[in-house]
């Protein structure tokens, strides 16, 4: 049954390749409505907000909106983008909390009247463009042990959170909840119970100086399973802060979340074929039509370690993949056991939808990978 299965998966790939030529990604919509459901199952309080940042391709936003998302834009065109999408205003957070001043105008002209913070500079803008916006304030959490530590950037420090409110308020802004980023790719369960109480205190102390703050965003980085795990480190995190989120908040308090990656990740497969080959070293060196300037840029950006596949039996010998750049940099993994594979064979990536043809670059001329939606 496996070999039929994988023999089945080889010619689905081979007849997109005919169809759409290579590099190609393609994105299948069940997936991400999946992926959805099984957000909602695992943390039914928790509303996502998906993070456009992540892959920001209209089919894969239509698709969001179609499963009852919102939508955490980081910019302008990723606001507009998810307008175009079908979201309404009330579904969108502007969740940057570094905002230029033309963009929180853009912003309130828009309806967009949901902002983060982290400074009393970016009050001042806001309160400038967008009077009357709900602020959230974004406090700074644990990153221990998160592949990217965004903590390093962003959020006030958590005793700072009630007097920024405080200063919200006053400057004629309406004073929301709180939020806060665990980390992206985070398997440390302890991150998300240090920051969901770290909340729980704000929203606590906020009500008794009379600010009823309404909205916990507990962020993103809630991990997918193509970094090496043996088992898909998911569930056993979402049954924790289910538990936590309904110890800490009352039924009144709503709880939001930021999710990219979780979403589209698994619904994604990057298919290249080899356009090269050499032997250097004593060892097979296959040259690839796609590499780290393209769909697998999230190597570079995301530290993303990927498991490369290829639609061919046959003896295993070690061997190096390449991408078609003339930059060194561009060497995509090293020791690969692999069939000796030849030009025009396939070689494939999955669990890529994420922080991929979102970084894909022009470099060389070479253009990013075609994205083709499946179901």
């Amino acid at each position: 049954m496996a070999k039929r299965q994988q023999d089945n998966r080889w010619r689905r790939l081979k007849d997109l390749v005919r169809k759409h030529g290579t590099p190609l990604v393609t994105v299948s919509r069940s997936a991400l409505l999946g992926q959805l459901a099984r957000f909602g199952e695992a943390l039914g309080r928790v509303k996502p907000f998906y993070a456009i940042k992540a892959n920001s391709h209209p089919d894969i936003l239509k698709t969001m909106v179609a499963g009852g998302s919102g939508f955490d834009a980081a910019s302008i065109p990723e606001m507009q983008a998810a307008l175009s999408a079908g979201a309404k205003p009330k579904d969108i957070i502007f969740a940057n909390t570094i905002k230029p001043a033309g963009a929180i105008a853009a912003a309130d002209k828009a309806g967009v009247d949901l902002m983060t913070f982290d400074s009393e500079y970016e009050l001042d803008k806001i309160a400038g463009g967008a009077l009357g916006s709900r602020v959230i304030v974004r406090i700074k959490v644990p990153n221990v042990g998160s592949i990217v530590e965004l903590s390093l950037k962003f959020g006030v420090e958590p005793a700072d959170a009630i007097p920024l409110l405080i200063k919200a308020h006053k400057m004629g802004l309406r004073p929301a909840g709180v939020s806060f980023h665990v980390g992206s790719q985070c398997t440390r369960v302890e991150n998300f119970i240090q920051a969901l109480e770290m909340a729980a205190i704000i929203v606590a102390d906020a009500r008794l100086k009379q600010l009823p703050l309404e909205i916990v965003d507990i962020g993103g980085g809630f991990p997918i399973a193509h970094f090496d795990y043996e088992e898909d480190p998911f569930a056993p995190i979402a049954a924790v802060i289910a538990k936590e989120i309904d110890r800490l908040f009352d039924p009144n308090v709503r709880i939001i979340a930021e999710p990219g990656r979780f979403l589209v990740g698994p619904a994604a497969t990057l298919i290249m074929r080899v356009v090269g080959k050499a032997i250097r070293d004593n060892k097979h060196w296959y040259y690839l039509d796609d590499g780290v300037y393209g769909g697998l840029s999230g190597m570079i950006f995301d530290h993303a370690s990927y498991q490369f596949q290829v639609a061919k039996a046959g003896r295993r010998q070690l061997s190096t993949l390449a991408g078609p750049t003339c930059d060194s940099l561009d060497i995509i993994a090293r020791g690969q056991e692999l069939p000796e594979l030849e030009i025009g064979d396939i070689v494939f990536v999955d669990n890529i939808g994420a922080y991929s043809v979102a970084s894909a670059t022009y470099f060389n001329g070479l253009a990013p990978p075609k994205v083709v939606m499946i179901p």
